[in-house]
């Protein structure tokens, strides 16, 4: 994991942990489909729509054509959907299999290579030609069980945090932050476009027109069930895949073979990284494991050396974590010994 704050990596592990005691993480990833959008300005978008869905196998053909290595490696064309977006625009996705890619290159590369088909047949004329980060027919379903005897805090607590999320979409928009913590940070630390991760994973969490969570939890007797659903466009070839040796290690670490691998592994990292907010948030409180960690790092820079943890305990008991507070501390630790 790769991320500015450290107790989320602290949160997410200790919730893995919980998660283990339940059996682990169960995970169900949907085939690796991204779609690539063509813009069309035409005059009549309902006849428009009929024309393209007329040529619908043909159109397909031409996808798997723009991208032949791709349709040896077992990927290519799966469908094509015709969208009215006004009486002058249309809007055609073309449904493409990505295999171990992300797939942001093949689904533009298509775009381009058929949007003039598409110009012919409509009489209209290209906008745009681009995929669509809300890759909602790439989701990934994650599923846990917490038993009882694992956890500190009563399950219908943490279940009434989670059902606030469903609410109130000014906590679900922090809720799915809390999510995204863990999923952002496994993303980085294997070279993924994280910004695409999270545009596609908030306009999902707001489909139905106002935000709602990714993950629930609810009360199974004492024990707890939490399940999240999120849509993961992630590849474990080409770009950063091949280049970069601390993103090769790091799915080396995961074992990752295949793109469905990584997905399956960020959105457990986000079910974990939200079982950990709400368990805390349910019982001791936000701030109380951020701020210890928080002292570590002021007192290391405050040279603390190997007093860090010493340091950071005083900083902690006074409640004080200013640079200042912890360089006097060093020296009066420095004094005694």
């Amino acid at each position: 994991m790769a991320i500015e704050e450290p107790s989320v990596v602290a949160a997410a592990s200790n919730a893995a942990r919980l998660v283990r005691e339940g059996g682990g993480f169960a995970v169900e990833v949907d085939p690796p489909e991204m779609i690539a959008q063509v813009h069309l300005v035409v005059s009549d978008a309902e006849a428009a729509a009929w024309a393209v869905d007329a040529e619908r196998e043909a159109l397909l053909e031409a996808v798997d054509a723009a991208v032949p290595r791709l349709v040896m490696r077992g990927g290519g064309a799966r469908g094509l959907d015709v969208r009215v977006l006004a009486p002058d625009v249309l809007c055609v996705h073309l449904i493409i299999d990505c295999r171990d890619a992300m797939g942001a290159n093949l689904c533009n590369t298509v775009a381009e290579a058929v949007a003039p088909a598409l110009e012919r047949l409509t009489g209209g004329r290209a906008a745009l030609r681009i995929l669509s980060n809300l890759a909602d027919t790439r989701l990934v379903r994650v599923r846990a069980r917490v038993p009882a005897a694992a956890l500190d805090v009563p399950a219908a607590d943490i279940a009434f945090a989670s059902r606030l999320a469903t609410l109130d979409p000014y906590r679900a928009v922090t809720h799915n932050k809390g999510i995204m913590n863990g999923a952002d940070a496994v993303a980085v630390a294997t070279g993924q476009d994280w910004r695409g991760l999270e545009a596609g994973a908030h306009a999902f969490a707001a489909r139905s027109g106002k935000s709602a969570p990714l993950a629930t939890w609810r009360a199974e007797g004492a024990d707890l069930i939490g399940e999240l659903e999120m849509p993961v466009a992630v590849g474990t070839v080409g770009g950063a895949s091949r280049v970069h040796p601390g993103v090769r290690l790091a799915l080396r670490i995961l074992a990752a073979r295949s793109a469905a691998d990584l997905a399956a592994a960020i959105a457990c990292a986000g079910l974990a990284s939200n079982l950990a907010a709400l368990k805390a948030l349910a019982g001791e409180g936000i701030q109380r494991g951020h701020m210890a960690l928080h002292a570590r790092a002021v007192a290391a820079d405050a040279g603390a050396g190997e007093h860090v943890a010493e340091i950071a305990a005083l900083l902690a008991a006074e409640k004080d974590y200013r640079p200042q507070r912890a360089r006097e501390l060093v020296r009066e630790l420095t004094a005694r010994k």
